[in-house]
């Protein structure tokens, strides 16, 4: 009786140190999750802005960051009250959904979540082919700024990308075998300080350069082209990579899951959802503001390698050393909910296979043993592999980066956000909440349309070109 007792204790403890659905403690803070949402927002996107910012002009280009950091606000909140179905969410009470696919299926059902799930990983997946070009160009650019401080500015100073995405994806192979989000919050934090850093040198060169010009370059309407078809071209593609700059809604409620309670879950998330917005949107006014402001109508599709700078080169070479070391975390990120969807799928599908459910310990000279999975060394080898081949075939960053925000936009941001919250909270059909939430969806569809129309009209332009 004694040792029963013993039993009954020692698993009354366990299960007190659990959470309310069995899985270890979860510790996250509002400050952990402004981390998560920095580092995979703050990305590849914001060094794409003072392009942006050229083609919308003075007066299209800030309105629309604003305007889609409101939509982005909108979007994450509704979502994050979809993290517990049942009361609303504010309890901190009922079943989790600890994916954003979790979330559809729950509410929206089967067919809901057969799309959702292909456009999600599709989407993600095009996060990190984005990311493996976006490095490889940074690479370069440490190459070209050293060539130019050596030899001149004429000097003709190229160097092909196709090693450095190799490289990119062999790091990638290591830090694939980062269990899941719980055990990165180290690499978020690493990549949020290299965002902040990268964006600030951006920022500190734009100001630098226009004060040195004696005067803010560029027009209200934005850089001029040889004919209006070309200009529309070039509007859509800029609202495509503005698009990409902002939502994490694909991997929001992975996010969510992170985080301690009380206070609820959707309470936290919205707070560090303000907070991130609020920081995101400073820093991509200010780098797209000012690298216009320097450059004008030649402001580069990418401030930090499309050499408008030149000195101080060491500067320069920081830069892209933040921004390689931030890529190489928010690949991780993006990368993820993909790696957990796959061990969940293969272990549920082959409950009895060792390949798919046994962990072997490793133990490599100077570092702590290590559990493997032969299941997960397969398929994300195969993954990272996958990413980087089709980097290879379209190493085009900015029509690449309009053509994910376009995709990714309307109907992971904006219409399932939408049709869960009406179930979530029971909005009557036709009430003025669901008409105006309605209405906002419709055009957000609009938006993402015209985007996508002209993100794929520039990359089949480069790559017939």
């Amino acid at each position: 009786m004694a040792v029963h007792h013993s039993l009954e204790v020692a698993g009354a403890g366990a299960r007190a140190r659990c959470d309310d659905d069995g899985h270890p403690p979860r510790t996250g803070t509002v400050w952990t999750c402004v981390a998560h949402i920095i580092t995979a927002v703050i990305g590849s996107g914001v060094l794409s802005l003072a392009w942006s910012v050229a083609q919308l002009g003075w007066a299209g280009g800030p309105a629309c960051m604003l305007v889609f950091a409101l939509v982005t606000y909108v979007s994450a909140a509704l979502l994050s009250d979809c993290y517990r179905h049942g009361g609303g969410g504010d309890d901190g009470k009922g079943p989790r959904n600890r994916s954003y696919m979790d979330a559809v299926r729950v509410f929206l059902g089967r067919k809901h979540t057969w799309a959702c799930g292909s456009l999600q990983y599709a989407s993600l997946y095009g996060c990190g082919v984005a990311y493996t070009i976006t490095t490889a160009t940074s690479m370069r650019a440490i190459l070209r700024s050293n060539c130019y401080h050596t030899h001149g500015h004429d000097a003709p100073c190229k160097y092909g990308g196709s090693y450095y995405m190799l490289m990119f994806g062999a790091a990638q192979l290591f830090l694939s075998f980062i269990p899941d989000f719980h055990d990165m919050a180290w690499l978020s934090v690493l990549a949020a300080v290299m965002s902040f850093s990268y964006s600030f040198i951006g920022l500190g060169l734009g100001l630098t350069n226009t004060i040195a010009n004696g005067t803010i370059k560029g027009s209200i309407t934005g850089a001029p082209t040889r004919t209006p078809v070309q200009k529309i071209w070039h509007v859509s593609q800029a609202i495509g990579d503005i698009a990409f700059a902002y939502p994490y809604s694909l991997i929001l409620l992975e996010i969510q899951d992170t985080l301690k309670a009380p206070p609820a879950e959707n309470k936290t998330m919205k707070k560090a959802s303000i907070i991130s917005i609020v920081v995101t949107t400073f820093f991509y006014l200010c780098c797209g503001c000012f690298g216009y402001a320097a450059f004008g109508s030649d402001a580069p599709g990418n401030l930090l390698t499309g050499f408008g700078f030149y000195e101080p080169y060491w500067l320069i070479d920081f830069a892209n050393a933040c921004i390689i070391l931030h890529l190489l975390g928010g690949y991780q990120v993006y990368s993820q909910p993909i790696y957990q969807f796959a061990d969940r799928f293969f272990a549920e599908r082959f409950p009895a296979s060792r390949f798919v459910n046994d962990f072997h310990t490793v133990k490599l000279p100077l570092l702590p043993p290590w559990r493997v999975n032969l299941l997960r060394v397969c398929f994300r080898t195969l993954y990272v592999a996958s990413t980087t081949v089709v980097a290879l075939a379209f190493p085009y960053f900015n029509e690449v980066l309009a053509l994910l925000g376009a995709l990714n936009f309307w109907p992971l941001a904006i219409y399932f956000p939408v049709e869960m919250y009406f179930i979530q909270r029971q909005v009557p059909r036709w009430s003025p909440r669901w008409v105006a939430l309605q209405a906002f969806s419709v055009v957000c569809l609009l938006v993402s349309a015209f985007a996508l129309v002209g993100s794929i009209q520039g990359l089949v332009s480069q790559k017939l070109g």
